[in-house]
């Protein structure tokens, strides 16, 4: 496995590592699609990947369709979609994603993060070109799935990288190739586990245990707050 592989592995793991936060993220994702797109994830493929995320970390059977009627309901929040970009202690760079019904509250609330740490926020854009977007798909490796072969096959559907661990396959492409990838998946008859679009540094920085001890504890404050969506980091 290469560097860049296991940074990613580590990511991945870290933002979906803590269930205290996850249900409620996943339903907001699920309530968001819906709205957007409908009830009816045979007719809204976002609302589907949703589903798909949800069902993947053992979300209830009740809470995604809680989280679907929620979208239908006439007091349902109208989420905004809204990033926030800051330097953390060390000089960190912190890529934040929200879904929030208030942005007031919300950036009132990360900027409060970051000042009682010595960071502050940057405008945003300042870090944009520090991180890749990329679309991520993660299925289980099978003896019918020769790895190759479907590297090949997914090329043209926007495919840049493959990367195998133990029995689980991760599959890369540029963000822009989300929908078209997600569709050549269905149309091989590939159940994907989990889909979403996860932003890599483009120079990851390493840190001392000891700088970490504080990275660590604004990352945590971040990620525990309600509107936050995902954390990013250039940590190495």
């Amino acid at each position: 496995m290469g560097r860049a592989f296991e940074y990613r592995k580590a990511s991945k793991m870290k933002r979906w590592g803590k269930m205290s936060t996850l249900f409620p993220r996943l339903g907001k994702a699920i309530t968001m699609a819906a709205k957007e797109g409908g009830p009816d994830p045979d007719m809204n493929s976002t609302l589907r990947t949703a589903i798909q995320n949800a069902k993947a970390q053992n979300m209830p059977k009740d809470n995604i369709d809680s989280a679907i009627k929620r979208a239908a309901g006439k007091d349902a929040a109208t989420f905004t979609e809204i990033n926030y970009e800051g330097k953390g202690p060390h000089g960190v760079l912190i890529f934040v994603e929200c879904a929030t019904d208030n942005t007031n509250r919300t950036v009132a609330n990360i900027k409060s993060y970051f000042t009682k740490v010595g960071g502050s926020l940057v405008p945003t854009g300042s870090l944009e070109f520090m991180f890749t977007r990329q679309a991520v798909f993660e299925f289980e490796k099978t003896e019918e799935i020769d790895v190759e072969s479907l590297e090949l096959e997914l090329i043209d559907a926007g495919l840049e990288e493959i990367e195998v661990d133990e029995d689980t396959v991760y599959a890369y492409g540029s963000y822009t190739s989300f929908g078209n990838l997600s569709k050549a998946f269905e149309d091989l008859k590939i159940d994907i586990k989990k889909a979403n679009l996860q932003r890599f540094p483009t120079s990851p920085v390493e840190f001392t245990e000891e700088q970490m001890i504080d990275i660590d504890k604004l990352i945590d404050k971040i990620d525990e707050d309600d509107d936050v969506q995902a954390v990013y980091t250039n940590i190495g």
